[in-house]
């Protein structure tokens, strides 16, 4: 009970106000998506469904070259934002290990809220921690774009599938589909992220500024996801 009550002396209840609004905001939006693309496609729902009907156009193709250059052009997106992912937290930690000097530089800004070191290396952690979940994402989505690519390479050829009593064109769609389905998934989450460390800045700037941004952030994902021009143009698919 001791070290719990330290614990939360370390910051003002405004800061720890602002920091359970912000995981709350970011765990409840990737809730709340996940669930209402179940009633109304989101981006990532919509796409998927495109992505489950090229699995099936490859099983009709006697040549999918076309399809493993597909795959390897997805990846490279993640893989762009894992590298520079690892540039981030490079750069994160460096400035945690400045220290007095980084704090100080902190302090002469104008618009910034006057706080201890302690508190300032607390909010280079919370980016830093955001950052390192990204990473972990985006690897996590290059992986799966890998096995992507493996199920295309093992496809049977278009003539098995349309034999009779041959491999299920249906079965093989929905499950390599699923599986690129699921890479694209992880790499939204990275890309979340991302998106919550802009917010996560705010709090260099004060609790109130670092709420607002937080709630800011969760409304561009909301219209981006699910009232986009490009949600319209995939749902004619």
């Amino acid at each position: 009970m001791q070290t719990f009550v330290t614990m939360l002396a370390l910051l003002p209840w405004t800061d720890w106000a602002a920091l359970v609004w912000f995981f709350a905001a970011w765990a409840g939006y990737a809730r709340f998506a996940k669930r209402r693309s179940l009633v109304q496609p989101s981006v990532l729902a919509a796409s998927n469904r495109i992505r489950r009907q090229w699995m099936l156009a490859t099983t009709r193709r006697e040549v999918r070259v076309i399809d493993g250059v597909v795959v390897q052009n997805l990846s490279v997106s993640p893989s762009f934002f894992a590298s520079t992912t690892i540039l981030i937290i490079g750069g994160l930690l460096a400035v945690l290990g400045a220290g007095d000097k980084a704090t100080d530089l902190a302090r002469e800004l104008p618009f910034a809220a006057r706080t201890t070191g302690l508190v300032f290396d607390l909010k280079l952690l919370l980016l830093t921690a955001v950052f390192v979940y990204s990473f972990f994402r985006f690897t996590w989505s290059l992986r799966q774009y890998t096995f992507g690519a493996l199920l295309v390479a093992a496809a049977p050829e278009a003539s098995e599938f349309a034999a009779e009593g041959g491999p299920s064109r249906e079965a093989f769609a929905d499950r390599a589909g699923r599986v690129v389905g699921l890479a694209a998934e992880a790499f939204n989450d990275g890309l979340r992220g991302y998106y919550m460390a802009f917010a996560a800045i705010g709090w260099f700037v004060s609790p109130p500024v670092f709420m607002l941004a937080t709630a800011g952030v969760v409304y561009i994902l909301y219209r981006r996801e699910f009232r986009s021009e490009v949600l319209e143009a995939l749902r004619g698919f």
